[in-house]
Formats: C-alpha cells, structure tokens, sequence
C-alpha cells in the first residue's frame, strides 16, 4: 500500500525524436509571426493607406463636381436674362465640354511620359 501511495513517476526522458520536434515547432512559430510581421508592414498598411487615400479622393471629387452643378445653375440663371434660355444653356454646355476635353488631354499626356 505504500507503494500506491507514495510512488512518483519517473520523469520520461527526452529522446532525440522530441528535441528535434520542439526545435520544428520553434522554427514553425518564428516563421509564423516574421511572415505576420512582414505581410502587416509591406502589404496591410499600404493598402489601408490606398484606401483611406481612394475614400477621400472620391469625396473630394464628389464635393467638386456638386460645387461645379452649383455654379453652373447660377452661371445659367444669369445668363439666361442676357442670352435666353437656349443660350445660356449652349453656353454652360459648351464650357464643361471643353473643360472636360482639355483635362482629358493633359491626362492622356501625362500617363504617356
């Protein structure tokens, strides 16, 4: 009875086998988080960044084109006491037109260079 009792296990010895399991299990882990830790710096920032610059992009150019309706409809009711309706409408027309032209053609040209 004794013997149940007071027995303690022998502690099991480790073989070559679980050293070289743990050392895997080690490489495994840093590869593991050098990979997180690269993929996090040179992929999910910049790309975080992209997005944060493509959203305030887009609002800025929203905030534009509704300030360029603005105008234009001012530009349109003040003309159309000096040029009639028709007029005034050839007039705005015509100049966002031509502005539109003109900005496609510097774009075309600086994505050339």
């Amino acid at each position: 009875m004794a013997e149940e009792r007071g027995t303690v296990g022998v502690p099991e010895e480790r073989t070559v086998i679980d050293a070289a399991a743990d050392l895997l299990q080690t490489v495994v882990d840093w590869l593991r988080e050098e990979a997180e830790a690269l993929l996090r710096d040179k992929i999910t920032l910049p790309l975080q960044r992209l997005g944060l610059t493509v959203a305030s992009a887009w609002a800025a150019a929203f905030l534009l084109i509704l300030g360029v309706c603005f105008i234009a409809v001012g530009l349109l009711l003040l003309l159309a006491e000096w040029l009639t309706w028709p007029g005034a409408l050839l007039a705005i027309g015509g100049v966002l037109v031509l502005g539109s032209v003109i900005f496609t053609i510097i774009k075309m040209r600086s994505m050339q260079r």
